[in-house]
Order: structure tokens, then sequence, then C-alpha cells
């Protein structure tokens, strides 16, 4: 059984998140907290496998429950928000204090019933309840755009469940292609702000993500990183140094050829589960960089970018996968992995220095 405890304000989405939870067989709710000081105590006493914690709270909000229950009592956690701009700049703080995976308050916005409701949030739960959590005491990730930093020579020290990279000089990458979801936002501010500002590269990123959530996102990738990253507009020009986030709700293909490459900026048909995709991105990178795309598929849910790889493997590409000790979820990479996609299987944390070493 999967123990959670619910926090929230409000005894009605209390109830509401409780009645939910339980009707699925493996889940188990096993106390509720009205607010964030509560919900340090408790988590202390009761020891949940997941926490679900309400953003807004008087008192102390869900932010700052966040981190310190992930320092205290590291524990997986799923922030409820609202799908504004104002909560996707909240939501993004509570992922880089701690919390694993997020959902919307209003269940309307990203379900058609309460059925497939119940669905999401119990294989969310279940999806996070894998996660082996570490005490979050470590300083968060700093702004370098204006402290641009020498890029070490040294080789890394992979991990032993890591292979090390061979250094093949003849393959010539035209860009640099990157998928992921579920701890995608840390996993993504892990490896770019690895990457100097004279990258010679292109890069591409479709981040499962909704559509008030893309532009903040980008802007705080953007302050963090050396490189330039902005969200994704119809027409802008792939150019290197220059990372283009995919706007949430709509697909995003790459045009042109591999000297002019641009961006094509599409309304998504109503029956995709994933808006944008992995997929289709990566399928329309294969038509203009067929055997020149480095392709990172990162942490998250499902199977998005399985058969985008595959395309582009077939090709000549070269596809990387997250491994699963770094995943926050090891269902993307997985799926990659476990379909003899891989050509490496790296810790997130050497990702962006072996990207250095190959370009």
């Amino acid at each position: 059984m999967i123990k959670v405890l619910v926090v929230d304000d409000s005894g009605f989405f209390r109830r509401r998140i409780g009645e939910m939870l339980g009707a699925d067989s493996e889940i188990e709710v096993i106390g509720y907290a009205s607010n964030g000081e509560e919900a340090i105590s408790m988590a202390s006493q009761l020891k949940p496998g997941v926490i679900t914690m309400d953003i807004e709270m008087p008192g102390m909000n869900g932010i700052e429950a966040t981190k310190r229950i992930m320092k205290e009592t590291p524990t997986p956690i799923i922030m409820f928000s609202s799908l504004t701009t104002e909560g996707a700049q909240a939501t993004l703080d509570a992922l880089e204090a701690g919390a694993l995976d997020y959902l919307p308050k209003r269940f309307q916005d990203i379900a058609k019933d309460i059925d497939e409701a119940k669905l999401l949030l119990c294989d969310r739960v279940k999806a996070v309840a894998r996660t082996r959590v570490k005490s979050t005491s470590k300083p968060a990730i700093p702004v370098n755009k204006t402290k641009p930093q020498a890029v070490s020579q040294k080789k890394s020290e992979a991990p032993v469940e890591n292979r090390p990279i061979r250094h093949d000089r003849s393959i010539k990458f035209g860009i640099l292609a990157i998928g992921t979801s579920t701890g995608g936002p840390v996993a993504l501010q892990t490896v770019l702000t690895t990457i100097p500002a004279n990258f010679p590269l292109p890069i591409i990123i479709v981040q499962h993500m909704p559509a008030t959530f893309t532009p903040t996102f980008a802007k705080r990738l953007d302050q963090q990183c050396e490189i330039t990253v902005k969200e994704a507009q119809d027409g802008d020009q792939l150019k290197p140094g220059v990372a283009l986030l995919a706007p949430g709700g709509k697909q995003m293909l790459i045009k042109g050829n591999n000297g002019e490459a641009f961006v094509k900026i599409e309304e998504s048909e109503p029956s995709l589960t994933y808006k944008p995709s992995v997929d289709i991105t990566f399928r329309s990178v294969s038509r203009v960089y067929p055997d020149k795309t480095l392709a990172i598929i990162l942490t998250g849910m499902g199977a998005d970018g399985r058969e985008g790889c595959r395309e582009l493997k077939n090709l000549g590409s070269e596809i990387w996968a997250q491994d699963e000790a770094s995943c926050v979820v090891y269902g993307m990479p997985a799926a990659v992995v476990e379909s003899g996609l891989a050509d490496h299987v790296l810790d997130v944390s050497i990702i962006g220095q072996q990207i250095i070493s190959r370009v």
C-alpha cells in the first residue's frame, strides 16, 4: 500500500482528494493537514510514502513546507497549483524546493471527467512513490547569465553504472534535441547550466508542460544558463547557443534544411495525449538532420519520444537516455533503453559535460 498525506487548507479539497485516492486499492490516505506547519509535523510522525501539497495556504505555504520536509523528512511530494502565470512561478519554485511533480487544482483542465481525473491522480502518486528522494540541503542552482565560466577540460567521473562515452570525432552533430516530462524542469536545469554561451549547436527542448507555464519556465532557464533560452515562436530560426522550448498546448516542428532550419508551431490535434509531443518534434528533426542529431531523453512518465528516437536512430543519429537512478520517473528513458535505441545511458549530473565533450 502507498500511504499518502493530503495537505490543503480547504476541507472540501482535502475530502475530494482523499475520496479519489481512496478509490484505488493500492493507495491509503493516512492523514490530512490543513497548513504547512501541520504538514511538517505529520510527515515526521506518519512517514507517508507520498504527500500531496497545496501551494497557497495561510501561514507557512506549500513551498516553504516542501523545503522543510525535503530537508528533515525527505518524501515524494506532488504539488497542486493553478494554471496561471503566478501559479507557474510558484510551481517551479516548488519543484526547485524538492517537489517531484505537480497537478492543477482544477481537474477539468487536464481531464474530461472525474474518472479520468482519478486515474491520472492515482497514476501520478504511484509513479512518484517509486522514487527515492534525498535531503535537499544543497544550495539552489545559481544564476550564471552574468558570470560566464570556463569549461573544465577534465574528464567527468561517471558513476560505475554509466559506461564511458568513446569520442568519435568523425560524427559531427548539427542539433541537440532534448525531450522530457515528469522531473524535467530540474533535470533540464542540471544539464543546461553546464553548457557554455559559445555552444556551437542549436538546441530544441520538448517538456510536457501547460501553455501558461512554458513562458515562465523558458525565462527562468534563460536567467540560470549561459546560453540563451526562449519559448519557441513560429518562424524562429535555429541558431547556435540558443535553446528553443516548445510552447505548451501546441506542437513544435523543425522545417527547412541543415543550414537554415526554423521552427513551425502548429495547433495540436485534440486527440493527442502530449501537447507538445517529443515524438512529433523528433520526427520532424529527423527530416532536417537525419544523421546529425544528438537526441537525449530525460526523466518522464510514459513512452513519448521512443518512436521519434527510433526514426532518428534508423537514419544514423545518436540517442542518449538518462539512467534510472537519477530519474524522477524512469518511464520515457526506459522506453528508449528497453527498445534498444540508446547509445548511452547516463546519470543526469554528467550529461551536460558529456555533451560539451562531443561537439
